[in-house]
């Protein structure tokens, strides 16, 4: 009987030591988020011919020392937006697209576990997203983008990755924005639901059918819920922080979209905390989430220890077995953008864009009037710092000129819509100025009144994104910037010096974002429903406007770039010394 006693009080110990944790598993966990990749494989960018500040290549050797350390599991994750936004890309996805997407071998390479859908990914259209979700060997996920027939989704809602014994569920959603920017032929069949709404959904069904360990967001939508807010508060375009806060259940969020960099913790409505990270763009930085899962036997729970920083790329070498196995496709490209196309007798500055008519925007109304004969151009500024060179124009000089793949649009709109549209232009491009002294640029400011500055440049931050400044050419009109916004835009004529009339219906040349109503353009500016927009499409173009600009400077042989002057900035004795002052305030003396 002693004996009996005496064992089973050895066995009651032995329970009781498990119960504090003298036995309990520890498991270290690192997961590493890349978004918004845009394209940025190599350290070369080919375009402005220079050595970047992040890479792929880079974050290769960082990844390769992190998997060297054996005592954690380092699991990489992509958050959106890699299929647009250099030459490499914009090659596979335009120019050799029979062959495999060379982006899909690299990411494949590196072992990226999961990855979510970028509306940039949807951008280059079907036939390219299709295919390359079918060449990468892991999953693209996208939970809200849902089959209009099934209403099942498009690409897979959530995967469950076994690590270490543990069940890690990740859930992937897309910014549901997407029909505010893109045509609707390049995401047909399918339809983007509010994010916080299909988040409620799948992580209850994932939690009553996996029990995972732990739940992850890969979600590409940046964290500032306020912008971009539509009618039942469920479709906001930026809204990684929302769900976070609002659907309970969440260990980690990983956000995307905004090139906005965070490292936050959050606190959603059931009281427990939930990091949320954000890396920016371009492979600058990464985010990373440090875990450590401690198992404890007589709970038969995971006690969660998590922490999260933004790694810098900068200082980390490109890998040099990564740059040997990719060289080729790397010199399969560089000879396409180093091809000669034509030839311009005088350099253009975007500089001089956001003052008044420039050669760099005015060159982007010629293509346009001359590709669609339509009546009126109207075109944004794409860039605040690009200058092209005089001398032989190359085809990486049209990555300067034009930054995005967009199509041409031809569309039909009455001559108070074009008003209208141009006076919500210009409300977000220039200040009312009231005397000389006053900036030109309507820039942000503080509660005090004072300019905010960029954390990054020490530069002072435009209040709205200079891609929405637009003008146009077909008319002459004069913007003063004495009166408020609404009330700012004179037209006095067309350009063959016939009356402009508020009533006649014009045609429009525009790309297919601001047609298809991105950035309020046609919209909050010209007052059209995104449902009467697509009855006032005449044509689209087949290739994007970087390839007609291409074709069309090859025709040309020799340009020389000037402003068409068609519109001007009043009182000229308080814009000019508004505009100087602001320029160097941008750009330097």
């Amino acid at each position: 009987m002693k004996k009996i006693l005496l064992l089973l009080s050895l066995f009651l110990s032995v329970t009781l030591f498990a119960q504090n944790g003298e036995n309990a598993k520890t498991i270290h966990l690192k997961i590493l988020e890349t978004s918004d990749v845009h394209g940025c494989i190599f350290p070369q960018d080919l375009v402005n011919q220079k050595i970047r500040k992040g890479s792929l290549a880079q974050l290769e050797t960082y990844v390769k020392g992190l998997r060297a350390d054996k005592k954690q599991t380092v699991i990489l994750l992509d958050d959106g937006d890699v299929l647009q936004g250099t030459p490499f890309v914009y090659y596979y996805d335009y120019v050799d697209t029979t062959g495999v997407h060379q982006l899909a071998p690299v990411m494949n390479y590196m072992q990226y576990a999961v990855g979510t859908v970028g509306n940039h990914d949807i951008e280059p259209g079907h036939a390219v997203y299709d295919k390359f979700r079918k060449e990468i060997d892991f999953p693209w996920l996208a939970a809200n983008a849902v089959v209009n027939a099934t209403g099942k989704p498009y690409f897979r809602p959530y995967v469950i990755l076994h690590r270490d014994g543990l069940k890690i569920a990740i859930l992937g959603m897309i910014t549901p924005a997407i029909p505010e920017f893109l045509p609707p032929s390049i995401w047909s069949g399918m339809h983007f639901e509010g994010m916080v709404k299909t988040a409620r959904y799948w992580v209850n069904y994932i939690q009553q059918k996996e029990h995972p360990d732990l739940m992850i967001g890969l979600f590409h939508s940046g964290t500032d819920s306020s912008y971009g807010v539509h009618g039942d508060g469920q479709l906001v375009e930026d809204a990684s922080k929302l769900v976070a806060k609002e659907v309970p259940g969440f260990d980690i969020v990983f956000a995307g979209h905004d090139h906005k960099p965070s490292n936050q913790v959050v606190t959603n409505t059931a009281g427990k905390e939930v990091l949320l990270l954000d890396p920016g763009a371009y492979v600058r930085l990464v985010s990373e989430a440090d875990i450590s899962m401690t198992y404890h036997p007589g709970t038969h729970r995971y006690e969660k220890n998590i922490s999260g920083h933004l790694r810098d790329m900068s200082g980390y070498k490109p890998d040099s077995a990564f740059m040997h196995k990719f060289m080729p496709d790397f010199v399969q490209v560089q000879k396409f953008v180093n091809r000669p196309i034509g030839k311009f007798t005088k350099g253009i500055d975007a500089h001089n864009a956001l003052f008044g008519p420039s050669a760099f925007v005015d060159i982007i109304h010629q293509l346009q009037l001359n590709e669609t004969h339509a009546d009126i151009s109207i075109v944004s500024l794409l860039s605040m710092n690009a200058h092209i060179n005089k001398g032989t124009i190359y085809m990486r000089d049209l990555f300067k000129l034009y930054r995005y793949e967009n199509y041409l649009y031809t569309m039909k709109l009455s001559g108070q819509e074009i008003k209208n549209l141009l006076e919500y232009s210009y409300g977000l491009w220039f200040n009312t100025m009231k005397n000389k002294s006053d900036h030109l640029l309507l820039f942000e400011k503080d509660a005090g009144g004072n300019l905010v500055k960029s954390k990054w440049t020490g530069k002072p931050l435009l209040k709205n994104p200079f891609y929405n400044f637009n003008s146009a050419a077909g008319i002459k009109y004069v913007v003063d910037v004495s009166k408020k916004p609404g009330n700012r835009i004179h037209i006095l004529s067309m350009t063959n010096g016939k009356p402009f009339d508020m009533k006649k219906i014009y045609t429009v040349a525009i790309n297919s974002y601001q047609g298809s109503g991105g950035g309020g353009t046609l919209t909050e500016g010209a007052g059209l429903s995104k449902k009467e927009l697509a009855k006032r499409l005449v044509s689209s173009s087949k290739k994007d406007i970087r390839y007609l600009m291409m074709q069309w400077l090859e025709s040309q042989k020799e340009l020389t770039p000037k402003s068409l002057d068609e519109w001007k900035v009043v009182p000229e004795k308080w814009t000019t010394p508004g505009a100087k002052r602001d320029r160097e305030l941008l750009f330097g003396k």
